[in-house]
């Protein structure tokens, strides 16, 4: 049977185990420049098979949360680089994560504090972010209300993609995953609640899915499919996403053509309420028909759930996510029975090297 520990061949790249460090932002970066404090942290967690760094935006247009590093402009492809050496040093893999939150955002933090732009104008009631609520005072402020992406925008802003998948590669990394989940902008799109488009953008789940698979293909054309994965979050209704009665169509036209595309991986979240499954075998199992290539599952994972799914070949990869924020050597842990370590939720956004950097490994007392 398939440990969770043993090694696996994802494209070109060998990965130590199956456990992925999920996407977190941590808002450490004052100057969107991911920097040496951001080297360490990334370093710290080479231990997993895979890294996916936070979200990275691919434009200024595309930021959601101050202080998270971007990707769009020389200065910060060159702060990556420090990351994705100090990664490789450690004989770790690094994946960036691509980002446009779309509607998600603050005029505090949009180029010429413009509205932020969305698939429509429906705004996503009771939301907010990490931003700014005057010119200095950061904290968590409701999002500003949207504009809906013209037609031509959309082409600009798959465009927007690739360059950072271009960049991506240029700064070191071995791949890049699109965030397609969590309401932000591509999911926008997918959801027929916040997509109310009369373009080839909008009304079946062909023209809806249109954006997403359009970008991919942009990234493939810059850097190849085996490096290109991407991020779904299936059912969720994460920031005033509503369900809607063609989800799970929605998903599996979407498994297919990503299968037909040959991409690196799938990672899905499973968005679950306390002590509830979204994602469950039955859909899992859909999904394996329908994709054939690399499955990602996150989403309140445990070692023993891990084990289970990887085991039962319903995923090949298991991503967590918070317990790598307080036990860098997370991976090590489990692979021994040591203890894991609580994170502090109070430093989970913003501030310095205090609960960022300062989780010690675990450390074996002698009689």
């Amino acid at each position: 049977m398939t440990q969770l520990f043993d090694t696996y061949q994802l494209g070109e790249l060998v990965l130590e185990n199956r456990v992925v460090m999920a996407p977190m932002t941590r808002a450490r970066c004052v100057d969107t420049v991911a920097n040496s404090d951001t080297a360490e942290y990334y370093r710290q967690r080479a231990g997993a098979g895979l890294i996916v760094t936070e979200g990275t935006p691919i434009s200024p247009e595309g930021q959601g949360y101050a202080y998270v590093p971007g990707i769009w402009s020389g200065e910060q492809v060159s702060g990556w680089r420090t990351v994705t050496d100090a990664v490789h040093s450690e004989d770790g893999r690094i994946f960036a994560q691509l980002w446009h939150v779309g509607r998600l955002s603050h005029i505090s933090i949009q180029p010429g504090r413009q509205r932020p732009v969305s698939a429509g104008a429906a705004p996503a009631h009771e939301c907010k972010t990490f931003a700014f609520s005057d010119a200095e005072t950061d904290g968590f402020v409701d999002v500003s209300d949207p504009r809906p992406l013209s037609t031509e925008e959309v082409g600009r802003v798959t465009r927007d993609f690739a360059g950072a998948a271009t960049n991506a590669r240029t700064a070191g990394f071995d791949g890049v995953e699109l965030h397609g989940a969590n309401g932000y902008l591509f999911e926008q799109f997918l959801n027929p609640s916040t997509n109310t488009r009369a373009d080839h953008y909008g009304g079946s789940i062909r023209n809806r899915t249109r954006f997403l698979l359009e970008a991919v293909d942009a990234v493939i054309e810059a850097i190849g499919s085996i490096r290109v994965g991407i991020r779904l979050s299936p059912f969720s209704e994460l920031f005033d996403m509503p369900s809607y009665a063609e989800a799970a169509d929605t998903y599996l036209y979407l498994a297919s053509e990503l299968s037909r595309r040959d991409v690196a991986y799938v990672h899905l979240i499973d968005q679950r309420p306390a002590g509830t499954c979204i994602l469950d075998v039955g859909f899992l199992s859909a999904f394996r028909a329908c994709y054939r290539g690399t499955i990602i599952l996150a989403g309140g994972m445990t070692q023993e759930l891990a084990e289970k799914l990887v085991g039962n070949n319903l995923i090949d990869l298991a991503a967590f996510g918070q317990p790598f924020i307080a036990n860098p050597d997370l991976v090590e842990r489990m692979q021994n029975g040591w203890p894991v370590t609580t994170p502090d939720p109070s430093s989970y956004y913003g501030g310095g090297a205090e609960g960022y950097i300062d989780y010690p490994r675990f450390a074996r007392t002698t009689a």
